[in-house]
């Protein structure tokens, strides 16, 4: 006789990044998607979501969150049962809130502050509500769901896809993070996906060096890669 597969694989718990931040492991439903949690004292705050098992399921419930943020459409799975099953809140810019019908949730246009130290920044290109999050702790950290993603060598780059919504848009929208942060408010990146390209590592360091070595012109010419 063939032993049953169980239902489901064994849990495995999300790692430490920083000792406020924890990144689950890529979740199939979201295309290998990263999901974060930050520990806040006003709250913590869930970013775009992990796979809705029970491991992750009790860990969230024993953690508790108050905001669930999606970073962008390609992030939404089973949200819907997160909100009923962990009471929290779902912010999600206000051009894709509508792929969230009958669920009630906080829409924002530009900016919306989550904390004194995490503000959401709408960063559209890659879908048209495509966000990234700061998190103004340990230098500075930026969430940056699929706006910016590591290639092979771990560095981090906007990445033009064939479902790219708008590309030229989400150049301009690298130059205003480059314009917005510095050196000492951006030490590190916490890509949405490619998370194997860190090799290891848990972040992308030097962040705002490696951004301001982007060369955006000849990123505009880029071909779509997939």
């Amino acid at each position: 006789m063939t032993a049953e597969l169980p239902l489901h694989p064994p849990f495995k718990p999300p790692r430490s990044v920083f000792d406020t931040v924890l990144a689950f492991p890529p979740n199939r439903e979201t295309l290998g998607g990263t999901a974060y949690l930050i520990l806040e004292n006003t709250g913590n705050i869930l970013i775009d979501c992990p796979a809705w098992e029970p491991g992750n399921q009790a860990f969230l419930q024993e953690k508790g969150v108050r905001w669930l943020f999606l970073t962008h459409r390609g992030a939404i799975a089973h949200v819907k049962e997160m909100q009923e099953t962990l009471g929290c809140e779902v912010l999600i810019q206000e051009q894709e809130a509508y792929l969230l019908p009958g669920i009630p949730v906080t829409s924002f246009q530009q900016e919306f502050s989550l904390s004194a130290s995490s503000q959401v920044i709408w960063t559209c290109g890659y879908s048209p509500g495509s966000s990234c999050l700061h998190y103004a702790q340990a230098g500075g950290i930026l969430f940056s769901g699929r706006h910016l993603l590591p290639n092979q060598q771990g560095e981090p780059v906007p990445l033009r896809i064939s479902r790219t919504f708008h590309w030229r848009r989400q150049i301009g929208n690298v130059q205003k993070l480059r314009d917005r942060f510095s050196s000492e408010t951006l030490q590190y990146i916490c890509p949405g996906a490619s998370t194997g390209f860190l090799r290891g590592e848990r972040a992308i360091d030097r962040a705002y060096e490696q951004l301001m070595q982007l060369d955006l012109q000849a990123c505009l010419q880029a071909r779509p890669i997939l």
